[in-house]
């Protein structure tokens, strides 16, 4: 088994969910329902045990799980959402990941930082400035992982760091230089490309909507999976915020 890929169902209310950088599009809650399921089950495939954390159905940002803990190694660190009305979903995330044994520290007021800013890989942690997430929240999260080295982006025109840029599993970041400021990326063809997970040494994770994308990564040596996200798209969501990954203990 890879680890655990921690997740939350999509609630009927899915189509309230925050909009700030694109125009309002229609959400039909039982298409998102059932694509969420289909990438439950590509990540369940790829050998990353699925725990959903309880249903939050009155949230309709509540599936979107990355942005409510960062974890590294055996420490959960629970977020202070930048949207005022996101961080009720913390406490429920905070209940399953101790239930995975983890421990748990808080990211505390006056700082604000969501998960979909930091983007993990080896010793390094690239930690995005962003509309969500301030300076106060960079400073005590790198005072949080001392062992690592923290590294703040400064973003324009994208709602989180890993809307612009995410690794490969090689580390190769791949993402677009002009919403953040990271020299020698590697540049996708589609916007939506730019969001990978990484599912192992050799696979990652993708949405349906970047197909030149995943030919590019399968010409790399990559094994691409494809899910079809399109619902969570219309709300700034792509394939990482929808689940947190805890890789299993060497």
């Amino acid at each position: 088994m890879a680890g655990i890929a921690l997740v939350r169902k999509p609630g009927s209310r899915i189509a309230e969910g925050i909009v700030t950088h694109l125009q309002r599009q229609s959400v039909d809650p039982e298409r998102a329902a059932a694509q969420h399921a289909a990438y439950v089950a590509a990540l369940d495939a790829a050998g990353w045990r699925p725990v959903h954390a309880e249903p939050a159905d009155d949230l309709p940002d509540a599936p979107f799980v990355e942005d409510t803990v960062v974890v590294a190694g055996t420490l959960a660190v629970l977020t202070r959402p930048g949207a005022p009305g996101r961080r009720p979903e913390v406490e429920s995330v905070e209940r399953a990941v101790r239930g995975l044994g983890l421990t748990t520290v808080r990211i505390t007021r006056p700082a604000t930082l969501d998960g979909g800013d930091v983007l993990q890989t080896g010793p390094t942690v690239y930690a995005g400035r962003s509309g969500r997430t301030n300076h106060a929240g960079i400073a005590q999260l790198t005072a949080l992982l001392p062992e690592r080295d923290v590294v703040t982006v400064d973003l324009t025109g994208v709602l989180h760091l890993k809307s612009a840029v995410t690794a490969l599993p090689d580390g190769t970041l791949i993402g677009d230089p002009a919403h953040a400021d990271l020299p020698g990326l590697l540049e996708p063809p589609e916007e939506s490309g730019a969001h990978v997970v990484p599912l192992g040494p050799g696979g990652v994770l993708m949405a349906a909507s970047a197909p030149r994308t995943a030919a590019m990564l399968g010409r790399r040596g990559l094994d691409v999976v494809t899910v079809d996200i399109s619902e969570f798209e219309k709300l700034e969501g792509c394939v990482t915020c929808l689940s947190v990954l805890i890789p299993a203990p060497c």
